[in-house]
């Protein structure tokens, strides 16, 4: 009869100690997506994606041609079509940032957002000098 109730009371030991344990697993996030940094390097990234949008669509004016091949058959559908070509290129940077946010790996978060910025940066230079040189 001992037995059987210290059995009982191990199990139940046991089965409280796991559901505390998958309790700490699923606490909210410490730091919080929307701070103010990450706004304003989203607000900086939206106006670079609206100055690509337009010195690309200026550029297929004067002649040249989207170098992207995954974004070609929607820039060159003028305006709705690079509207579209943004709100992809955003969310899809938007979505990978929030995904290593969930899953904890806030110094990745920074360092894939800040190179997403570097890069885009760097596009719309591109696309600048090379209007300036034309």
């Amino acid at each position: 009869m001992k037995v059987k109730f210290l059995a009982i009371l191990l199990l139940i030991g046991v089965s409280q100690a796991q559901e505390r344990l998958v309790a700490r697993d699923q606490l909210p996030s410490t730091r919080r997506f929307w701070s103010a940094e990450n706004k304003i390097d989203l607000s900086i990234f939206a106006g670079q994606l609206a100055a690509d949008a337009i010195t690309t669509q200026r550029g297929l004016s004067e002649g040249f041609r989207e170098v992207n091949p995954l974004m070609r058959p929607l820039v060159t559908r003028g305006v709705a079509g690079q509207a579209t070509a943004s709100a992809l290129s955003f969310g899809a940077s938007l979505g990978t940032v929030y995904l290593l946010h969930v899953t904890h790996h806030y110094r990745a978060e920074r360092i894939t957002l800040r190179l997403v910025l570097a890069g885009e940066g760097a596009l719309v230079g591109h696309n600048i000098a090379l209007l300036r040189g034309r």
